[in-house]
């Protein structure tokens, strides 16, 4: 007789794994999962939903705009980051429909922020995302920017303005560029720092992450539904 495969866990069972390796990574500090529910359906996020997760994030308006409104009705205390680049025409669909933009990384996308902000009565919480790595493909202000951009940010949302995000170059080891966005944070006085994904969220937490994105250690690779 053939052995009975052993049963795929649960999404609250896989929940509940990572939560626990990153309450062992951060030794008593609180960090946020964030859980990066791209490309998934709303069904995947009502199981998360389901099993006590609150915080997710997505690349685009677009989707999100389909996904979650509705879910806000049933879970009003749900977060909402966008994580992915946004356009400076879609600033006032993102004002309206996130808790937190990551992804502050230009003059032209604050100029549309502010704007929006201003005509709608509400902002966000933001990041400012630097280009760790000074990578030409990547989004994110160049470091020799960052210091500049990110005074100028304070100075013109205050305390909307939490922190910075980052994602260090593929190939290499993550750590010192983690320490350097921790060290950056800590220069300016900002609170979150929004580094570490599937597979470095446990280094990125003892560099001193306060939010990790995760997305297929969490939901499975794109399309598994």
């Amino acid at each position: 007789m053939a052995d009975n495969p052993t049963p795929e866990p649960s999404l609250a069972e896989t929940i509940a794994a990572l939560r626990a390796r990153m309450n062992r990574a951060a030794a008593g500090r609180d960090v946020t999962l964030v859980a990066v529910s791209k490309t998934k359906p709303a069904s995947l996020i009502e199981q998360a939903l389901a099993a006590g997760q609150r915080v997710f994030g997505e690349n685009r308006v677009q989707e999100a705009a389909v996904k979650f409104p509705p879910l806000r009705v049933t879970h009003p205390d749900l977060d909402l980051h966008l994580i992915g680049p946004l356009q400076t025409n879609k600033a006032r669909d993102a004002v309206l429909l996130f808790d937190m933009i990551e992804t502050l990384d230009r003059p032209k996308l604050a100029d549309a922020l502010a704007a929006a902000a201003e005509r709608e009565g509400a902002l966000p919480n933001l990041l400012v995302q630097v280009n760790i790595g000074d990578e030409p493909q990547k989004a994110g202000i160049a470091r020799a920017e960052a210091d500049g951009f990110i005074r100028a940010m304070r100075e013109r949302f205050g305390a909307n303005l939490r922190g910075l995000m980052a994602i260090p170059p593929l190939d290499a080891d993550p750590a010192p560029y983690f320490r350097d966005l921790v060290a950056m944070a800590d220069h300016h006085g900002l609170p979150e720092r929004s580094i570490g994904m599937s597979e470095d969220f446990e280094v990125a937490i003892a560099c001193g992450a306060t939010m990790v994105r995760i997305g297929s250690s969490l939901f499975g690779s794109r399309g598994n539904f």
